[in-house]
């Protein structure tokens, strides 16, 4: 049975908290090596600079208890029994886990190395690692993961004012991002031309935007995760 994973660094009293504003407050790096020794260097090296830590002895235990709920990124061994690194990965972005990920590698893996990098991994580091630049590396995913949350949260803002809009406001809107003129849309829609302008008018200030441009860029960027 896995042992609960071990964790480092500033937390309080009971069970560990999930509430929306440690995103933003306290990114987390998650360690997944099958040698004790390693896992503990590693914690180590992430505490000295401020980092929270979770360490899991396989990649089973990961997949098993991932949470993303927090924003940080992943350390893994590319080399673990039953399940590799590379496994791993692919098994937690058919979830829709989206943590960045640094692989530590020895020699002869090189190659599968080079393979997770065409996989989406952030980077490799062949062991004995080097802490400032594990440090590094790890700083930067985590910087590159919440700009991805923060892009997710924009999106996902568009969407729910887009979902304010009637359905009549939807069809004009989508017209007016292409530019059409007011007669035009009327006589597309068989509605009047003043119709068309309440409607416009209408969509235009749910969803904050002025112009034909703005609404376009607005639509785009709405539909980015689609």
């Amino acid at each position: 049975m896995p042992s609960r994973p071990e964790v480092t660094g500033k937390r309080g009293s009971g069970s560990p908290m999930k509430e929306p504003f440690l995103q933003e407050l306290s990114p987390l790096v998650r360690i997944v090596d099958d040698e004790e020794t390693v896992r503990n260097s590693e914690k180590f090296i992430f505490r000295i600079i401020g980092l929270e830590s979770e360490t899991y002895g396989s990649a089973e235990e990961f997949i098993d208890r991932v949470d993303e709920t927090r924003p940080g990124c992943i350390v893994a061994d590319l080399r673990m029994k039953e399940i590799n690194g590379l496994e791993m990965m692919t098994i937690l972005r058919s979830r829709g886990i989206k943590l960045p990920i640094v692989f530590l590698t020895g020699h002869g893996t090189v190659d599968s190395a080079v393979l997770a990098l065409k996989n989406g991994a952030y980077d490799f580091l062949q062991k004995p690692v080097q802490p400032e630049r594990l440090q590094e590396i790890v700083l930067k995913m985590i910087e590159i993961d919440k700009e991805r949350r923060a892009k997710e949260k924009a999106v996902e803002e568009k969407q729910r004012l887009l979902a304010t809009l009637t359905e009549r406001e939807r069809q004009v809107l989508e017209r007016v991002a292409l530019d059409q003129m007011n007669k035009v849309i009327a006589c597309d829609l068989s509605i009047a031309e003043h119709t068309v302008k309440i409607h416009r008018a209408n969509a235009l200030r749910k969803l904050g935007v002025r112009t034909a441009m703005e609404a376009a860029n607005f639509l785009k960027e709405a539909r980015s995760n689609e």
